[in-house]
C-alpha cells in the first residue's frame, strides 16, 4: 500500500459512531475517518452529531463512503459466496434470542452491486428465519448476529475498494464483542505461506481522552501531536503485514521484536502528549489480524468461528492479496 494514501479510519459495523469523544481522540490517530452510510441515511449523521460532524467535514476529516457505489458486483459476490457458504455449513442454525431483528440496507446487502446475488441471499436468509420482508423499501431485518457477520465481512471486503478512492482503509470499532468476532472469522485454516498465526496487540493507553476538550482545541493538538499518534498506528498495522510475508518459524522472532517497540512507542505517547493534556482519561488502541485463534466466551464470536470454519469465508477475506485485521479503539473518561 502507497503511504502517501491516507490512512483512514474505515468505522464499523454502525454507520454511526457512538460517542462523540470517542470520535475526536480518533483522529489524533489517522489522516481520516469514514462512514459506510447508505446514500437514504446520507443526512444521519450530521443530524445525530451536528457539531462534531460539521467541524470534521470542514477541517477535512470525515468523509461519507456510500454503499451503493463501494459495495459493487465484485464485493457482492464475495460477500454472498461467504455468507452463503456460512449458512450452508449450519453455523447459523438454531441462533439464541439475540434481542430485536435490526436493519441493513440493501446496498450492504448488495443489492445494488448485483441485485441477484442479494436476491437470493436475502431469501437464503429467509428461509432460515433469520431475515424478514422489508417495512421500508430500503432495508432489511435481520438478525443480530447475521448482521453482525454480514458487516464483519464488509469491513474486510471493502478495504479493496480504498485504492481506487486514493484511500487506504482500515477497519476500525469500538466494540470489543465485533472485534471478537472478527478474530473468530479469521481462525481459519492455512490459505497460504506466512498466515499461520494471529497477530494480535492487546489494548495500549496511548493518548488522552478528548471528550471534555473544545473541538478547535483538538484540531490544535492535532496539528501539534497528531504525527507521533498516527505513526504509531500504521506501525500496529505495518507489523500484520510484515508478518503475513515471511515464514512461519520466522514469524515469532519478528512479533516479539515488533511487540517491544510498540510498547516502547506506547510509553513514549504516554510520557509526552498523554501528559501534556493532564488527567482527563485516556484512550486505547489495539489491533487484531492475520489467522486469529479463537477468543474465549463470545457468543457472538464462537458462532462466526464455527461458520468460518465450515466456510469458504477464507476466499472472500483471507483469500484477497491484502491480510485481514482491524483496529480495536476504547475510551476511559478516567485514570485507573
Amino acid at each position: 500500500m502507497d503511504v502517501s494514501e491516507p490512512h483512514v479510519a474505515f468505522y464499523y459495523p454502525g454507520w454511526m459512531w457512538r460517542d462523540a469523544g470517542w470520535v475526536k481522540s480518533l483522529a489524533l490517530f489517522f489522516d481520516e475517518i469514514a462512514l459506510l452510510v447508505p446514500d437514504y441515511m446520507r443526512d444521519r449523521p450530521r443530524a445525530v452529531d451536528p457539531a462534531i460532524v460539521a467541524a470534521l467535514e470542514d477541517a477535512g476529516l470525515l468523509r461519507i463512503l456510500s454503499p451503493e457505489s463501494l459495495v459493487d458486483r465484485e464485493a457482492a459476490e464475495a460477500l454472498a459466496t461467504a455468507m452463503v457458504d456460512v449458512l450452508a455449513g449450519g453455523a447459523l442454525d438454531d441462533l439464541p434470542d439475540s434481542g430485536p431483528f435490526q436493519e441493513l440496507s440493501w446496498s450492504r446487502l448488495g443489492g445494488y452491486g448485483d441485485a441477484g446475488l442479494a436476491e437470493m441471499l436475502f431469501h437464503e436468509l429467509q428461509e432460515r428465519n433469520l431475515a424478514r420482508e422489508s417495512e421500508d423499501g430500503m432495508s432489511v431485518p435481520l438478525h443480530p448476529v447475521a448482521r453482525s457477520l454480514v458487516l464483519v465481512l464488509l469491513s474486510q471486503i471493502l478495504r479493496s475498494a480504498g485504492p481506487r478512492l486514493g484511500l487506504d482503509l482500515s477497519p476500525i470499532t469500538d466494540r470489543a464483542d465485533v472485534h471478537a468476532a472478527l478474530s473468530q472469522l479469521l481462525n481459519l485454516p492455512k490459505t497460504a505461506p506466512g498466515l499461520g498465526r494471529v497477530v494480535s496487540f492487546d489494548l495500549e493507553i496511548v493518548g488522552p481522552n478528548l471528550d471534555p476538550v473544545a473541538l478547535d482545541e483538538v484540531l490544535a493538538f492535532r496539528a501539534e501531536h497528531g504525527r507521533e499518534f498516527r505513526a504509531y498506528a500504521r506501525g500496529l498495522r505495518r507489523t500484520v503485514r510484515e508478518l503475513a510475508a515471511v515464514p512461519t518459524e520466522e514469524q515469532q522472532t519478528l512479533l516479539d521484536d515488533r511487540r517491544e517497540e510498540i510498547r516502547e512507542q506506547a510509553e513514549a505517547l504516554r510520557r509526552g502528549p498523554l501528559r501534556a493534556l493532564g488527567a482527563v482519561g485516556v484512550v486505547a488502541l489495539g489491533l487484531a489480524g492475520g489467522t486469529a485463534s479463537a477468543v474465549a466466551g463470545d457468543t457472538v464470536g464462537g458462532l462466526l468461528s464455527a461458520a468460518a470454519a465450515a466456510s469458504g469465508v477464507a476466499a472472500a477475506v483471507g483469500g484477497q492479496a491484502m491480510t485481514p485485521y482491524s483496529y480495536l479503539f476504547a475510551m476511559r473518561r478516567e485514570f485507573g
